[in-house]
């Protein structure tokens, strides 16, 4: 593979050609309530060639015979002489980068059958359903994908890299007398078949959260002193922050540039903000992106001071700001665009949960996330379920907690923050520019806002 890589290369005649091949194995099983609703196993391979003339835009290709791959570096060479711009592209210089990188595969998923990752779903599936006669419908998924990439540019990097994945997620929907609510449990690595095992408990959990919030009063709207979970406040800091720090949005809307002036303060110097695609055994993590550049970790806000933003290496060439390794795409089929890794919160000197709660009187504590809607510096975010707190105890569930707001009046109303930093292991991904979905990570503390607008019952 990487003699017949360096010959494409060598018979490119474009001034930068790059070369990334991909093969990927598969498999899934879905349960719908009892019933096995899908299980499969699928094989994948192809390649992208992207090059750049001066004075040229890109050129592009992909293709799934790799018999083809001389001809798509010439078809690609074509393009881009054909595409003339005002201003020519320009990358940013990066150190060139020759590895074999293998992340952790952990139980290899691709020695495992698929009647084994059926029993092993369909437990956790068992245990959803077991909980209570109120549980009438679950829905329980296993994935797995193991994918080897091969990356190679006309600058001299070279790099091999074995790319693990494995997720399981499980929805509970619990019903009584017309009223229906959900629990969600989603769990991603990129380790592979050892590291979802043992996690009964976990669905069981989701699972008795739908029946509780049966019996849950809608919360009362208004503005409250609010506390964010762990995994809402790494959702929103995803969503509403992490996408306003990718250079390409930056640099494309005056908007948003203007937003996003770097030394703008944000928040209180509690703030710290950042993007790792180096933490280990997370969804987000890679030794490389998808340009040869290795990931890092990017500060963005540093006491409450926007320092930093995501770029590639074309991003950080138009705005004379250097790659941080966070170019990414989601297959062969696609260009790598300026994405998130592992988006981050980070740790504060606020102690303890209850430190964070003791002097409040009446207050919302939001948990989980059942997603949200940005645009621009508003948002809207909501919890899976919630808590009053009153008199500086967690008090009654509550339910349909929905936070809505200005993203840099909330960002300035965070006074707290807790040193109990986890990471967000959880499934799914992340959509921009018709590729989704991309691994991602979120992580935080706990976190706590001043004064936040709730819905709910008014």
């Amino acid at each position: 593979m990487k003699d017949r890589l360096a010959a494409a290369l060598k018979a490119s005649r474009a001034d930068y050609t790059e070369i990334r091949l991909e093969r990927t194995w598969s498999s899934a099983v879905t349960f719908r309530g009892r019933r096995l609703e899908t299980a499969t196993v699928s094989e994948d391979q192809g390649g992208f060639v992207r090059v750049l003339n001066h004075g040229c835009g890109w050129g592009i290709a992909s293709f799934t015979s790799l018999d083809a791959l001389a001809a798509m570096v010439a078809r690609a060479n074509e393009l881009s002489r054909a595409v003339r711009l005002d201003k020519p592209i320009r990358l940013a210089d990066t150190v060139p980068q020759v590895a074999d990188a293998a992340l952790d595969l952990d139980g290899d998923v691709r020695g495992i059958s698929l009647a084994e990752k059926k029993r092993l779903i369909e437990a956790y599936n068992d245990a959803m359903l077991a909980v209570s006669d109120a549980v009438v419908d679950t829905q329980a998924i296993y994935r797995d994908e193991v994918s080897e990439v091969w990356y190679v540019n006309s600058e001299g990097t070279a790099l091999a890299q074995l790319r693990p994945e494995v997720t399981v997620s499980g929805t509970a929907i619990a019903r009584r007398n017309g009223t229906i609510e959900k629990g969600l449990e989603s769990i991603g690595l990129r380790k592979g078949w050892h590291s979802v095992h043992g996690l009964e408990e976990r669905f069981r959990v989701v699972a008795r959260r739908a029946v509780d919030l049966l019996d849950a009063a809608r919360v009362q709207g208004g503005s409250y002193p609010v506390i964010l979970d762990n995994e809402l406040a790494g959702v929103f800091i995803h969503e509403a922050f992490g996408h306003l720090s990718e250079a390409d949005f930056v640099y494309e809307n005056p908007q948003a540039r203007e937003m996003m002036t770097l030394g703008r303060r944000f928040g209180k110097p509690v703030l710290n903000v950042g993007d790792n695609g180096a933490a280990s055994g997370l969804r987000g993590t890679l030794p490389f992106d998808d340009e040869g550049t290795p990931t890092q970790d990017t500060p963005l806000i540093k006491e409450g001071v926007l320092v930093g933003r995501l770029h590639s290496r074309e991003t950080a060439a138009t705005l004379g700001e250097r790659p941080t390794g966070n170019a990414r795409a989601i297959s062969f089929r696609h260009p790598p665009i300026v994405r998130m890794t592992n988006t981050y919160i980070a740790p504060g000197p606020g102690g303890s949960f209850q430190d964070l709660i003791k002097d409040v009187k009446l207050g919302v504590y939001a948990c989980g996330a059942f997603g949200g809607q940005t645009m621009l510096e508003n948002f809207s975010f909501t919890a899976a379920w919630g808590h009053m707190i009153r008199d500086g105890h967690v008090a009654e569930l509550v339910k349909d907690v929905v936070l809505a707001g200005n993203l840099f009046q909330t960002l300035d109303r965070i006074d707290h923050i807790a040193r109990d930093f986890t990471w967000n292991q959880m499934g799914g991904g992340c959509g921009k520019g018709g590729q989704f979905p991309l691994p991602v990570t979120e992580g935080a503390p706990h976190v706590r806002i001043e004064a936040a607008l709730v819905g709910g019952d008014v």
